[in-house]
């Protein structure tokens, strides 16, 4: 999809399960579990998809998923299945190789956004795109370097420490436009200062909309993960974005729906609900 100066490309980085309880937080599961069916361990299929986006003299990935520094009992755990294509392979069938990549926006640091940032190498891991500044959230960043008890499981250095002592790390403030046309938008809700990609061209909005909406079914007020850290704010930061979303007819590219790649919206008595299910092509 061309929105102004970028082709815009969704990257399969492959599958993976959460528990559906954390994922639905205080919605019940008679209710969740109709649009995303348990398996016989109570977790729910997620998609861990990414964007590529070329144009304007760059080639940026925004998150790069799971990764594939793993050992068997944490891929049992998450249920990690690549068989429909990972990270490096998707990239591929575009044409991309990771010296390519010129930058990497990671909206937060937690394992299945930012496990692809880097690669074994003689057991070691070393960033998987060499040639990339990669952008996070000052505050964030902080975050990572002592989390609280709540998150400390979704952190796992080898993920983004190397990328600091390689040098390809930037830390970046608050909501700015960071590329022509592409602006980033901050959220405290799921965990401090996930950052949000949005690129327009007047005409044209996509939002990236991370774990803010992981999922379509994630779009009623209430449908909040317990993950959250601040699961009031994370209401509150969706009243404010996804009224202006249907306001101004933005494109939703959602990162975790298991088949729905992005939405638009209609609004409802209670809120907003799925419009339109797009293929971004």
């Amino acid at each position: 999809m061309k929105i102004g100066k970028y082709n815009i490309y969704p990257i399969e980085t492959g599958h993976f399960a959460l528990d559906g309880g954390a994922m639905f937080g205080i919605v019940p599961w008679v209710f969740w579990s109709k649009s995303n069916p348990p398996d016989d361990r109570q977790r729910i299929e997620l998609a861990a998809r990414c964007w590529l986006v070329r144009g304007n003299g760059r080639t940026i990935l925004v998150d790069d998923g799971n990764g594939t520094k793993w050992n068997d009992k944490l891929r049992d755990i998450y249920k990690l299945d690549t068989t429909s294509g990972d990270l490096l392979s998707s990239l591929k069938k575009r044409g991309v190789a990771p010296a390519d990549i010129t930058d990497v926006i990671l909206t937060h640091l937690h394992f299945d956004h930012a496990g692809g940032s880097t690669t074994l190498v003689d057991g070691k891991p070393v960033p998987t795109f060499p040639n990339a500044k990669h952008y996070v959230q000052r505050k964030h960043w902080e975050l990572s370097q002592n989390p609280t008890d709540k998150d400390r499981g979704s952190f796992m250095r080898d993920d983004y420490v190397p990328l600091m002592e390689h040098g390809v790390l930037e830390l970046v403030d608050g909501e700015f436009e960071i590329f022509p046309g592409i602006e980033l938008l901050v959220c405290n809700g799921h965990t401090n200062a996930q950052q949000l990609p949005k690129i327009s061209d007047g005409k044209t909005t996509m939002l990236f909309c991370c774990d803010l909406v992981p999922t379509a079914s994630h779009i009623p007020w209430p449908y909040v993960m317990a993950y959250d850290v601040r699961p009031l704010t994370t209401i509150e930061e969706k009243k404010k974005i996804l009224t202006r979303a249907y306001q101004e007819r933005w494109i939703l590219f959602l990162e975790h729906d298991p088949t729905i790649e992005a939405i638009t919206l209609k609004p409802t008595e209670k809120g907003f609900a799925v419009d339109q299910k797009l293929e971004i092509r």
